[in-house]
């Protein structure tokens, strides 16, 4: 079969999902899915520009004011020509979680819908498009007295000895968390002071899903590793010239920041705060910064392959936004 054929086929709306005559009536939504570098942001702007559609980011680091340059924000040009939602809402020292990415988007879905526009759902960061598909578990909010009382004693004995007491209270999650994984056994000590139950038992309660959308989710996909390779090194050095180094030196003398905030976990930024730390020179930084996102990527392209239901279309193919456009045009049609 030719593959123009074999990915035109892949596209067909027949072959996305079965729906029922329910599911049909509701309003259309699109998630547009793909990992890091792969040209979403250019798709997707082509896409609202052509069609009723806003743009809500699903990206957990632009949600930061401020962090312009190393999470590679649409620019001024871009967000002026299309409403793009979900970026520059909270500062790097705050905290925004999954739970609250669910909520927002519910809500600017709604107000999108009604102003008889289209929402473009559009990102990266594969946790947020889960919490919004299938919903969250009932775990409790960050404790930040909690937190403190955990990093002490992490100080005092190491995260491995943590991680052994972890492995007493909660079996099932000690076993899923390295020992040196600072951030998931913190979260996994926290939820047990806090709710009294392990993060296995309040995983195991079933989600409450809603979603009153008709949803047509795309996936761009990587047929050659070392493109991606190639796009990540070129959009580091873009970023470095840009002046990421003077945005993340800057940010630390403006907030009072710290270096396991998720902000500054974010990649790229992480490794220019051990930059300026004197940790490594900035050929160290180039090579930890890139291998950092090729990580990362091959983190998404992974959950992305794992998906059902989901339209899959080659990121390099050069009439990638006409073909997408088809896909959204298939997914408004079907009433």
């Amino acid at each position: 079969m030719p593959r123009r054929q074999h990915q035109d086929e892949a596209l067909a709306p027949e072959n996305i999902a079965l729906r029922s005559r329910e599911a049909d009536r509701l309003p259309p939504a699109i998630l547009l899915m793909g990992p890091t570098a792969s040209g979403k942001s250019a798709a997707a702007l082509q896409i609202a520009q052509r069609l009723d559609c806003e743009i809500v980011s699903v990206d957990s680091a632009q949600v930061y004011r401020h962090m312009d340059i190393g999470t590679a924000k649409p620019d001024a040009a871009a967000r002026a020509q299309t409403t793009h939602h979900l970026i520059d809402i909270v500062d790097p020292h705050e905290s925004y979680s999954a739970a609250r990415f669910r909520d927002d988007a519910l809500a600017l879905m709604r107000e999108i819908t009604e102003r008889g526009r289209i929402p473009l759902l559009v990102g990266g960061t594969m946790l947020y498009f889960k919490a919004l598909t299938e919903g969250l578990n009932e775990l409790p909010e960050a404790d930040a007295a909690v937190r403190l009382v955990i990093d002490t004693m992490a100080e005092e004995k190491g995260w491995p000895q943590l991680h052994a007491e972890l492995a007493r209270i909660d079996p099932q999650a000690a076993q899923r968390i390295q020992p040196n994984d600072a951030q998931r056994i913190q979260r996994a000590l926290e939820i047990f002071y806090v709710s009294g139950k392990t993060m296995s038992q309040l995983l195991a309660k079933p989600k409450y899903v809603y979603l009153p959308y008709r949803i047509g989710a795309a996936a761009l996909e990587i047929g050659d590793r070392e493109w991606l390779h190639e796009r990540i090194a070129e959009r580091f050095e873009i970023m470095l010239e840009l002046g990421l180094i003077a945005e993340v030196r800057r940010l630390r003398r403006q907030f009072a920041l710290e270096p396991d905030m998720p902000s500054m976990r974010a990649v790229g930024y992480r490794q220019v705060w051990a930059y300026l730390d004197g940790e490594y020179g900035l050929a160290a930084l180039r090579e930890k910064a890139t291998s950092a996102t090729r990580q990362l990527a091959k983190r998404q392209m992974t959950w992305l392959r794992a998906l059902r239901d989901v339209a899959r279309v080659d990121c390099r193919r050069e009439d990638l936004a006409d073909e997408l456009e088809r896909f959204v045009r298939s997914c408004i049609r079907r009433t």
